[in-house]
């Protein structure tokens, strides 16, 4: 095996002798296999330690020598220069290309480095030895002694060129360096101008995507809109169907027969689900919009459970499923949270297991995690279950998964979608894990803190007035409402109050401002009832005028809309007497209500 071969040795003693070696290692350097480029490279770094040699040590040897190879077999050409000169003393700093000489720029050795692969140096009184190398190209075979004494005899047989031939073959050097120069900055040129025309696509491309996700927000709250608005102007039908059936099967106007009632009945509950899912889309829709306002309030987590079990016990259809609620820890702290909120959420999740549990049982627990100060609510059912691929559908709006139950259990899709929303706006998260043919457990956690109170629920019959003394003479109600069915509703229902009967006279107001001019018109009006939505001058507006006046303002109005409490603008309706659903305005109800005006003196006749 080749070890360090010698090729030749030249010797450095005039300036001609630092021609010579340049010559001479572009000559090596393109004998073993260097292209242009790497031949001057070489020569260039060969030539400046010589140089080197002859000025600051009067002269020296180089020795080329070709070197079997590294770790992976690969040969390099090396040079070894040494001169007897009194060494270097201030080599770091000339390596490193901060010394300046007074006969250069000093920057020689560290040009050089940069120049070849392998750069050795040693130095000291007895002079400088420098050793250069470059691995030789890959793709070139491994050079045997026949090559190098090939090699040898070559350049033995070789004459060293006169200087201005050097010069020449320097000069052709420097211009072809200059063109592929030249053609690297006309390529860079082209690269520069792709990327500057790729920089103005990806510009071009977000501008569009921020175009597109302005149109899809925009989209968005369309359809939030669009939802919003459709579920208002649904309920006021349902509402007055709900109303009207509930005339029918309270027996206002007469007997029902069996058949009838049985009609009724479907009405009424198909009526319940078109109610149920426009309020699922107004939720949806306000989520969505972020016009859902949190309402806190202090309450006990006990109390919330039992009212849930009094709530949703009804929900039991069938004997072969029990609905179990487990005790509630008295140590859990009191929740500061929207207690109507969570409970709809619950009562949706208790509904669903019902739907989908045929035996077994579905239990509602309550735990306190106190190193998140959270309280945590399990729905667990003994139903049939959900496969792991469809555990994140289910939150998704209108989802149906189809199983046996699916067809029997009618629904709209929105219960799961709209809880997950509630939760998250709550601060908290809904997650569910499931085992087909085992059942589900849903876990809702809840931060226990999230604000004080902000408003108060819509009032009670219960809580707003209490009953008391009988009650005799006449009342005279006016109905301020765009409703015509509702209208006709409440004339029926309070018509047929046992405590009224014929001494109840029943006044009717399309809109705002006509029910104010026969508020005015000087006949007598005992109570006004009030929509909020109507066309023209709205309930609010009207409720103003009426407090406002001397002559109307002792009149007690009671409020009935179809809005909810988040809808309701509060601070609008502080002279309003009582504020009612449209929902829970049933003939006991309204009756207890003009009871309890005229007993608290607010109605005189």
């Amino acid at each position: 095996m080749l070890k360090d071969v010698a090729i030749i040795t030249l010797a450095i003693g005039s300036e001609m002798d630092v021609v010579a070696v340049r010559q001479r290692a572009k000559r090596i350097a393109a004998l073993v296999g260097f292209d242009l480029q790497d031949q001057t490279r070489l020569a260039t770094a060969i030539s400046e330690i010589a140089r080197n040699a002859y000025e600051y040590a009067g002269g020296g040897r180089v020795v080329f020598t070709l070197d079997t190879g590294d770790k992976d077999g690969r040969q390099a050409l090396m040079a070894i220069l040494s001169d007897h000169g009194p060494g270097i003393a201030d080599l770091d700093a000339v390596l490193s290309g901060e010394y300046h000489s007074q006969t250069g720029m000093g920057i020689g050795l560290s040009g050089a480095r940069r120049l070849v692969d392998h750069f050795a140096i040693e130095t000291g009184k007895a002079g400088t030895t420098v050793t250069i190398g470059k691995k030789l190209p890959r793709h070139k075979p491994r050079l045997g002694s026949p090559e190098l004494r090939s090699i040898s005899a070559s350049l033995t047989q070789e004459q060293v060129l006169d200087p201005l031939s050097v010069l020449a073959d320097q000069n052709r050097e420097l211009i072809q360096g200059l063109e592929e120069v030249k053609a690297r900055q006309d390529e860079l040129a082209q690269l520069n101008q792709e990327l500057e025309d790729t920089n103005r696509g990806v510009v071009a491309l977000y501008g569009e995507l921020d175009t597109k996700a302005e149109q899809l927000r925009e989209a968005s709250e369309a359809k939030s809109r669009f939802l919003s608005n459709v579920s208002h102007e649904f309920r006021t039908p349902v509402n007055s169907i709900l109303a009207l059936t509930q005339l029918l099967l309270d027996r206002v106007d007469g007997e029902l027969t069996a058949e009838q009632e049985r009609q009724v009945t479907f009405i009424r509950r198909s009526a319940e689900s078109l109610s149920e899912l426009a309020n699922d889309l107004l939720d949806l829709a306000k989520v969505e919009a972020g016009k859902v306002d949190i309402r806190p309030s202090r309450f006990e987590v006990s109390d919330l459970v039992a009212a849930l079990r009094g709530v949703l016990k009804p929900l039991l259809k069938s004997q072969t499923v029990a609905l179990n609620f487990v005790d509630v820890d008295k140590a859990i702290p009191p929740f500061s949270s929207d207690e109507a909120k969570i409970a709809q959420i619950l009562r949706n999740l208790v509904s669903n297991a019902l739907k989908f549990t045929q035996a077994g049982e579905v239990t509602v627990s309550v735990s306190y995690r106190a190193a998140s100060d959270h309280i945590v609510f399990e729905v667990a059912d003994t139903g049939i279950g959900i496969e792991p691929e469809h555990l994140e559908h289910i939150f998704e709006e209108f989802a149906q998964i189809d199983n046996p139950l699916q067809k029997a259990n009618k629904g709209t899709g929105l219960g799961l979608p709209l809880s997950r929303r509630l939760a998250e706006l709550l601060g908290g998260s809904l997650i569910v894990s499931s085992e087909v043919g085992a059942g589900s457990v849903f876990t809702l956690s809840l931060p226990r803190l999230v604000g004080r109170d902000q408003g108060r629920a819509l009032q009670s019959m219960p809580e707003l007035l209490a009953t008391g003394r009988d009650m005799a003479g006449g009342i005279h109600v006016l109905s301020i409402d765009d409703d015509e069915a509702f209208r006709y509703v409440l004339k029926q229902v309070l018509t047929a109050a046992p405590d009224f009967g014929d001494n109840l006279t029943f006044l009717e107001a399309s809109e705002g401002a006509e029910g104010l001019r026969m508020a005015f018109s000087g006949q007598q009006i005992d109570v006004i009832l009030l929509d909020l939505q109507m066309a023209g001058l709205d309930g609010y507006a009207t409720l103003q005028a009426i407090s406002a006046s001397a002559v109307l303002q002792h009149i007690p109005v009671v409020v009935l809309t179809s809005l909810r409490e988040e809808e309701i603008e509060r601070d609008r309706l502080q002279h309003a007497h009582a504020i009612l659903s449209k929902e829970r305005a049933s003939l006991e109800s309204l009756d207890i209500l003009l009871k309890g005006l005229v007993q608290q003196n607010w109605v005189t006749h």
